[in-house]
């Protein structure tokens, strides 16, 4: 039996409808609002597992190109392997979510987003979050949700919640929130150097309407929710728990204050060797052996979170608000355009830059409609810098942090207008302990200013983390986390920006939520630190270097009059293709008359430059051309002054005395110095040959023929 709800937003009607689609998933939920329509569905394997310790929980959104009346470009028709797009998305409905589910459930959960309509007005993510939460939530999976997203913009000085795309293309500031009605669990965007204090005010405006959809999700499961499964239960549990654990932790204790990473792995895996030695009848049996390993974890959790809120220590020793030591070197690379090794503590990026042109943009192809970039940046995580042995690939983990690291530098990128390039950024993970995606923002600014690109600012970032005791009310902010801080702390908190404002912000809460004191606190601690890391990139370089590299193309823009874009690129192309093959170039026209050449170096972009100012230029009477013989008749020489352009060297005016015929003077293809001495009332070019006639119109005090020959 259908059931629907409805909750009207702006004068239009979001309505989360059941009952009607997919009824053989564990819940469906079909979600519309205005143009836009998306399906969630949820289902779980039959059988649990017992003793699973993580949650096997799949998010998948998709998107259709029908839902925007598209069929996919290229030679593949129909929807394949997921986009960057739908997999950024997938993140941000698996993120508030999967902390909701519990492990001790068992079974493998898997949720289908897809959006089959979209009005290209109103962004149907934020309706797949709801509708996803909205499956889940009436469905008989065990979730202590609902949760809800909502995106936020600042338009014209104005909080909008969930903008058009309009609003947000003219926005300053753009986040997605999502969360519970008791609090905010996930915030993930981008800005124009906002303050601290206008994120949060964001915040509480997006905390309000998530609650109103999780009302209207709660409406809906007292409609057409149905009984949940049960847990599993653990049926059985570690022998000797508790002596294996009075004689490992203090032992655990002295391994996890070890100097560095890999002393700490190492004296962790030790211990538990030792007690696993002791143990190993016990441990034969899987069971014994996988709760033995959550019991040292588990040691190591509480090892962690009572030296930070007891002590104010932390594993590595440093203070709460401490920064890692940091160092920064540019020019790593000779021959790309730039580059740079940031490293701080045991993070480390190796970050370049190449420049290219409007030929290298990413143009996209998606229901959003099409768009082109010219900013990139691309994210690498290889095993080895964890020191494992694994594949290597892109998956969304990587995409994800990419799209961190882009957004965060993004506001600062300068104009295609002030600088014509396309601009690539790879950043390369060579060591990993703790926010790569933020060393990544560090060193992308420092390669991009070893590069020549003129950024607006300086970015730099920093990953906070929180460590919470509820029941006695204590809380620790930490500055520049490790790995082990973000693995067994409550939140991973990442803002990058300049010295005036935030241009990149995420948060993910592993508990229910965070007070506005810890917010602000978090904001304000982690405005000291980028202020530091800043001091320290600037001592390394400042601005943008005066010349960007040999090695990377020549650009040069010039704007001509409109009507004179034709004249410019000639039938077919073929003044603009001749062009750039006697220059070795490529030119671009835009329809307002801008035109932009690139050149493999900077005299083949200025001579094209010439050129193409040349043609754009109505022929000036009296002005000496370098022109070529193009034909030659009985009666003269037709020689082009510019591309497309000729005139006609009549016989008498090749030379102050009588010639027989013209190839006594001209041969075809020969360059000849001409003056334009009339263009008569049809457009026609008349010149005269310079060696015939000088320039001032003097006569030759020789007298004699010079037979095709310059002076």
């Amino acid at each position: 039996m259908m059931q629907k709800v409805t909750l009207q937003i702006a004068g239009k009607d979001l309505i989360l409808e059941t009952g009607r689609i997919a009824k053989q998933a564990n819940g469906s939920v079909f979600a519309q609002y205005a143009g836009s329509a998306v399906i969630a569905t949820v289902c779980s394997s039959k059988e649990p597992l017992e003793g699973l310790d993580y949650v096997p929980l799949t998010v998948d959104y998709n998107e259709k190109y029908y839902a925007a009346g598209k069929i996919p470009g290229g030679f593949i028709k129909r929807e394949s392997r997921p986009k960057d797009k739908e997999i950024l998305v997938s993140r941000l409905i698996d993120r508030p979510m999967r902390p909701l589910f519990d492990k001790s459930f068992g079974r493998e959960i898997q949720l289908i987003p897809t959006t089959l309509s979209t009005d290209q007005v109103n962004p149907p993510d934020m309706l797949a979050i709801i509708a996803s939460s909205a499956a889940v939530h009436i469905s008989d999976i065990p979730f202590n949700g609902p949760i809800a997203g909502v995106r936020v913009c600042q338009v014209n000085g104005e909080l909008v919640v969930n903008p058009t795309y309009e609003q947000i293309e003219k926005s300053t500031m753009e986040i997605v929130v999502a969360g519970t009605k008791g609090g905010i669990t996930m915030v993930e965007g981008g800005a124009k150097e906002v303050s601290e204090e206008l994120m949060i005010e964001a915040l509480d405006k997006a905390h309000v309407m998530i609650c109103e959809f999780c009302a209207l999700q709660e409406k809906l499961r007292e409609m057409a929710g149905k009984i949940k499964l049960p847990l599993v239960p653990p049926s059985y549990f570690l022998e000797n728990a508790d002596a294996i654990r009075a004689a490992a932790y203090p032992k655990l204790q002295t391994a996890c204050f070890l100097s560095t990473k890999h002393e700490r792995h190492e004296g962790i895996k030790k211990v538990m060797l030792e007690f696993a030695a002791q143990h190993a009848a016990q441990l034969e049996d899987e069971k014994q052996k996988k709760l033995f390993n959550t019991l040292f974890e588990d040691m190591q959790y509480e090892i962690l979170r009572s030296s930070i809120l007891e002590k104010g220590k932390r594993v590595d020793g440093r203070g709460l608000d401490d920064i890692r030591n940091i160092t920064c070197e540019v020019n790593i690379l000779q021959r790309t355009h730039g580059s740079a090794l940031f490293t701080r503590g045991e993070t480390q990026a190796l970050v370049v830059t190449t420049l290219g042109t409007v030929f290298d943009e990413q143009v996209y192809d998606d229901i959003d409609g099409d768009k082109r970039e010219n900013f990139m940046l691309h994210y690498n995580f290889p095993p080895y810098s964890v020191g494992d042995v694994g594949r290597t690939g892109t998956g969304r983990r990587e995409i994800g942090h990419g799209n961190l690291a882009l957004r965060s530098l993004k506001a600062m990128v300068p104009s295609k207008e002030d600088f014509p390039y396309t601009i690539r950024v790879v950043s390369e993970i060579m060591e990993s302990n703790g926010s790569s995606s933020m060393a990544s923002v560090c060193g992308g600014t420092l390669s991009m200013l070893h590069a020549g690109v003129p950024m607006k600012k300086p970015v730099a970032g920093i990953a906070m983390g929180l460590i919470t005791d509820e029941k006695g009310g204590k809380f620790a902010v930490l500055s520049d986390i490790l790995g082990e801080e973000d693995h067994l702390g409550d939140m991973d908190f990442k803002v990058a920006g300049t010295k005036d404002g935030i241009t990149g912000f995420q948060m993910d809460i592993k508990i229910s939520s965070v007070s506005r004191d810890i917010m602000r606190k978090a904001l304000d601690q982690a405005k000291r630190g980028r202020m530091h890391i800043l001091s320290v990139m600037n001592q390394c370089i400042d601005k943008p270097v005066e010349e960007i590299s040999d090695y990377a193309p020549k650009i040069v823009t010039l704007r001509i009059d409109i009507d004179k874009i034709g004249t410019l690129i000639g039938p077919g192309g073929k003044n603009i293709k001749a062009l750039c093959e006697q220059y070795s170039v490529k030119i671009n026209t835009e329809d307002d008359g801008t035109v932009t050449i690139f050149g493999k170096n900077k005299k083949d972009a200025e001579d094209a430059r010439t050129a193409v100012m040349g043609i754009a230029s109505d022929p000036e009477l009296g002005k000496i051309y370098e022109g070529t013989v193009k034909r030659i008749m009985d009666f003269g020489a037709f020689v082009e002054i510019l591309p497309g352009k000729e005139g006609l060297v009549h016989i008498s005016k090749l030379s102050r005395q009588r010639i027989a015929q013209v190839t006594d003077v001209l041969k075809e293809g020969q360059q000849i110095p001409v003056k334009l001495i009339e263009v008569d009332k049809m457009g026609r070019i008349n010149l005269s040959y310079i060696d015939a006639i000088d320039p001032d119109g003097a006569p030759d005090n020789n007298g004699k023929q010079r037979n095709g020959q310059r002076r």
